[in-house]
């Protein structure tokens, strides 16, 4: 989203595995939910700064903020996608994450539950997408919500195949130029460098 509004950023990487970093007092103090994403933006309110977490309000607020990918005329629309994004696509594929891959002994009932829970979602996704380019008519900061987490698909087991037009939008999304370059700071390797220079201790 940082990338699409042309807005300039820095990126501090966050060790959520640890349950360290995120819980810190001056974390906290950002998010005091203690969880990723979070951003904090010196310029907003004259100068006085905010601070913002979840990512829903977060994209709400850029998209205010450079006015674009929330359109007024289809903002309910818009809402609606982003909403179904957060309530459903983000819980249900993050927990087909748990069982299927990040849990080292493979539990057959999380699996299931799960599994059949996102290959639902991915039919809903796959008939909207059917009816509309994008989820809400243009491009919107619902397509944005959205896309990362399909972006995972193999994590999850769906073959996108199966959902063509899931298929044909994930692919016209992913040539973005501002899509392509903002994946690509989330790059694992980049990140641990990040996080690396967080530790480095100081030359002087």
């Amino acid at each position: 989203m940082l990338e699409e509004c042309g807005l300039p950023y820095r990126i501090q990487s966050i060790d959520i595995t640890t349950n360290a970093e995120q819980l810190t007092p001056e974390y906290l103090k950002i998010n005091p939910n203690g969880k990723v994403p979070s951003i904090v933006d010196p310029d907003a309110l004259n100068g006085m700064g905010i601070a913002m977490m979840e990512s829903g309000a977060i994209l709400i607020y850029l998209a205010e903020k450079v006015g674009r990918f929330f359109d007024p005329h289809d903002r309910y629309v818009i809402l609606q996608w982003l909403m179904f994004q957060m309530g459903g696509v983000g819980p249900s594929f993050g927990q087909a994450h748990h069982f299927m891959r990040a849990k080292k002994d493979e539990i057959p009932y999380g699996t299931e539950r799960y599994g059949k829970e996102t290959r639902r979602l991915y039919g809903v996704m796959d008939r909207r997408l059917g009816e509309s380019r994008y989820f809400a008519g243009s491009y919107s900061i619902a397509d944005i919500a959205i896309y990362p987490w399909v972006w995972r698909h193999g994590w999850h087991r769906v073959d996108l195949a199966e959902f063509p037009n899931v298929k044909r939008w994930y692919t016209e999304v992913g040539i973005r130029p501002a899509v392509a370059k903002g994946m690509a700071a989330l790059d694992p390797s980049r990140l641990r460098a990040i996080a690396a220079q967080k530790t480095a201790p100081a030359v002087s």
